[in-house]
């Protein structure tokens, strides 16, 4: 039956005059994700200031939205095969919208994790979606291949628009605007989505299986803590104590899925070498630019003093190379190949990061500027042909799974990245010696050394945070090497293991 169904159902895709516009809707529930993730390191400062949290409190700020969000991108994925992915989109939008006041308007440390957390719960809900969507709206696979460019694109700028847009905001207003930005576009994606966006679900779903839910869940949170944990502090009892039930259960969450009739996450998926090289490419990617991407805004705003308005539209090129390179991947992956665009796309990254290991604190901008254009550039190709892959891989019915998948390997290559990456930044800049005077708690970030010499006599301030951003800058080199390191080994992993992959040329 599913074969004499099918020409009818990519006919009447195909025929969808509205589709453009639904993918225009779609794209702004990316802007929406992207955005929100990359304001929060320039509001940081602020709601430190003005919410006073402990220095635990703080880290949980900033960690509780991508632990709980790679703990459910799966379960909602899957959800959304179930009981539609036009549904769960734009609930979870207006959830996302109604959230975000939450957060702009927290009073306590306590409400701003909560938050936080809930906002990770409606981010689940938002990107599996969008891509599984993709996947039924264009059936012609190079129509999907240029929509799925436009959707990287669109992530991509995203990330610039937050910084820039973040640091006006922060400049005129209070911290908490920078979470309202997210109201109006979030009221027109419901607004207009509920008329161009058509429904679609796996027919066959079978039941939404709660356990496997809750495995995923807390293995996912448990695992990317315990690493958190370990990278910061070194491996101790609570970490072990941590990692041991989180690995139990992503691995009784593995054998429950081959149990199932109806499994939330078909583990065969992964028996594909083109499926698994894809989202191995990605996790190690995001893992090698963490570093680079976490720290960057601290480099350009407490090392070369520049405004966060400034700092944001310093790291724009980045963006303007991914966008171009994410609308030209498709047509590059058929004219060569997915490996080829792959592997090359992430060598480039991998030597642009080597050569940020010789920044320092007076480095001029188009240094800086120009390997931020390669690493965009790099980024944009092989994300974009790694998604097209994933999404062409697997059956329509399963299309949410298999994108939330895909973001997964995003959200645990960033945990992973900033925890492992992170650490030898820190560890190398705790090491600094400062003039006599300098206080402990300098030592614990830049931004503290910063505040601290506000205090401090200027005949030892100025000693202090030259040595404190030169401490830095070598953490930076250190993470930008081993960024380097990462990349340019998983594009020769891909290079093996996309062998042979193509991405569809008919429908």
């Amino acid at each position: 039956m599913t074969s004499t169904l099918q020409p009818a159902r990519v006919a009447e895709a195909e025929e969808r005059p509205g589709r453009w516009l639904a993918l225009c809707v779609l794209v702004l529930a990316v802007l929406l994700v992207a955005v929100d993730a990359t304001v929060l390191g320039l509001a940081t400062p602020f709601i430190s200031e003005d919410l006073h949290p402990s220095g635990t409190q703080l880290l949980w700020i900033g960690d509780v939205y991508s632990f709980v969000i790679a703990g459910l991108l799966v379960s909602m994925g899957s959800l959304g095969d179930r009981i539609g992915r036009k549904r769960i989109l734009l609930v979870g939008a207006t959830a996302f919208g109604a959230v975000s006041v939450l957060n702009a308007y927290a009073t306590t440390p306590g409400m701003m994790i909560l938050a936080r957390a809930l906002l990770g719960v409606a981010g689940a809900t938002l990107m599996p979606a969008t891509l599984a969507l993709i996947r039924n709206l264009f059936p012609d696979p190079r129509e999907r291949s240029l929509a799925v460019g436009i959707w990287g694109a669109t992530a991509s700028a995203g990330t610039a628009v937050g910084p820039i847009t973040g640091g006006f905001l922060l400049e005129h207003f209070w911290w908490g605007s920078v979470f309202l930005i997210n109201l109006p576009v979030m009221a027109v994606l419901v607004l207009v989505g509920v008329r161009t966006l058509p429904e679609s679900r796996n027919p066959h779903p079978g039941p939404w299986d709660l356990v496997s839910v809750l495995l995923s869940l807390v293995g996912m949170i448990a695992v990317v803590y315990a690493v958190k944990e370990a990278a910061t502090h070194g491996p101790a009892w609570p970490v072990l104590a941590t990692a041991l039930p989180g690995a139990a259960a992503l691995y009784g969450f593995v054998r429950r899925q081959l149990t199932l009739p109806v499994p939330l996450l078909d583990m065969r998926l992964f028996r594909h070498r083109g499926f698994s090289g894809a989202v191995l490419a990605d996790l190690l990617t995001v893992l090698g630019m963490s570093g680079l991407v976490f720290f960057l805004s601290q480099y350009l705003q407490l090392v070369q003093g520049r405004r966060p308005f400034e700092a944001g539209l310093a790291e724009l090129p980045a963006a303007v190379g991914a966008v171009a390179a994410g609308l030209a991947a498709g047509r590059a992956a058929r004219r060569f190949s997915v490996r080829a665009v792959v592997s090359g796309g992430l060598a480039a990254v991998g030597l642009a990061l080597a050569a940020l290991t010789s920044l320092g604190a007076s480095t001029g901008y188009p240094v800086l500027g120009a390997a931020l254009l390669v690493v965009g550039v790099g980024a944009g190709f092989s994300f974009t042909v790694t998604a097209d892959v994933i999404l062409s891989g697997v059956p329509k019915d399963q299309a949410g799974a298999a994108s939330a998948v895909s973001e997964t390997a995003y959200e645990l290559g960033a945990a992973l990245g900033i925890a492992l990456l992170g650490s030898i930044v820190t560890g190398v800049y705790r090491g600094f010696t400062g003039p006599a005077g300098t206080p402990s708690e300098a030592h614990e970030s830049l931004g503290a050394a910063v505040e601290a010499s506000r205090s401090m006599p200027p005949r030892a301030a100025g000693p202090m945070l030259d040595a404190a951003r030169d401490s830095f800058v070598q953490g930076l080199h250190l993470a930008s090497g081993a960024g380097a390191a990462v990349l340019l080994a998983t594009a020769l992993a891909a290079w093996f293991l996309l062998k042979g992959q193509k991405l569809d040329s008919t429908g």
